[in-house]
């Protein structure tokens, strides 16, 4: 079994790495394809202040005197090793001004995520065990309604009343906690509505099988009839979930921090754009792609070991066999014994 596992996780993290280059050499032509020079655009631009002697540096570095086909080359080997070179506005390493920027993104992408667990799993519970007649039917409608309305309108919304009506933060200075945490909902809710869609679903499902009518009837209350029976087979469908929604989370960020006035890796795309920094652009695009490919194979990878229904193929692919309701439990087995 372990062998089995080391060979699938060496295809998926061979995978992952094509993916990455895929990502990136899609950036480069997208990017080759824009309209304008970046020699005239930026590099001579007057006020950038560079000399001649620094864009006939930049020039040969880049190679942008040459064919598409050797930058691509030059390009990609210094990807590889992990250099991605120097702004062509600034004159700085694009690493330095990725890093600048990714500590206030990474942070808001990582309370908007806290945000949406909490959300999901509270709306998922309440679908169980808060009565229909007290709004069970609303919380079952709730991630409808978070998916259709723009994580921008939250945001405006959540600025308006709070920011300007109740004073909790500035719009002046926004990297406060309160400012990150209006920011992070604003973000989240949008974001929760798939996650509870799955709980939801891998709930209904496990609260219709035997063994949590034998428990209902033993008196087992509510609580730990959902911590103890239902919350590990209904949670491991959505591992897969939370993967994919990081995707959201990152592209949710750059426009919050655009609505909240915060600085981040959107304010540095937004100049990158605005200025024609090819290298800044490619890192923060190529950065992305890496995040995302990299917390996709760590589900990937999580998954087999978490659930024990996951069997991996001989040839390399994890492969789900049974259907969730086939997730081992204390009471479940009694129920079959007896």
């Amino acid at each position: 079994m372990l062998r089995t596992y080391g060979r699938f996780a060496l295809r998926r993290t061979g995978q992952a790495i094509v993916v990455v280059l895929l990502a990136y050499l899609f950036t480069f032509a997208v990017i080759s394809v824009l309209p304008g020079d970046p020699i005239t655009t930026t590099l001579r631009n007057p006020d950038n202040g560079f000399t001649e002697v620094d864009i006939a540096r930049i020039v040969a570095f880049y190679g942008l005197d040459q064919p598409w086909w050797v930058q691509l080359g030059s390009s990609l080997g210094r990807f590889v090793v992990g250099d991605l070179g120097v702004s062509l506005r600034s004159n700085l390493p694009v690493a330095t001004l990725v890093l600048d920027a990714l500590g206030s993104t990474l942070a808001l992408a990582a309370a908007a995520l806290a945000v949406a667990v909490v959300l999901a799993v509270a709306i998922a519970y309440g679908t169980q065990f808060v009565p229909a007649r007290f709004g069970q039917g609303v919380l079952r409608s709730l991630p409808s309604l978070f998916l259709s309305v723009p994580n921008f309108v939250i945001g405006l919304l959540l600025i308006h009343v709070f920011a300007f009506g109740l004073g909790l933060f500035s719009m002046i200075d926004t990297e406060t906690p309160w400012g990150t945490f209006f920011a992070a909902v604003a973000l989240g809710i949008p974001v929760s509505a798939q996650l509870a869609e799955v709980l939801i679903s891998s709930l209904d499902h496990e609260s219709r099988q035997e063994y949590v009518a034998v428990a209902r009837s033993r008196g087992l209350r509510s609580g730990a009839l959902f911590l103890r029976h239902l919350a590990k087979p209904s949670a491991l469908p959505s591992v897969t979930v939370l993967a994919l929604i990081v995707g959201e989370l990152l592209g949710g960020a750059l426009i919050t921090e655009a609505i909240f006035g915060r600085v981040g890796v959107g304010t540095l795309v937004q100049s990158a754009v605005a200025g024609q920094d090819l290298p800044v652009l490619q890192a923060v695009v190529s950065l992305a792609a890496v995040v995302f490919v990299v917390v996709n194979l760590v589900a990937d990878l999580a998954y087999p070991l978490l659930d024990p229904r996951v069997s991996i193929a001989s040839r390399g692919r994890a492969r789900t066999t049974p259907t969730p309701a086939d997730a081992a439990s204390p009471l479940r087995e009694e129920v079959s014994v007896g």
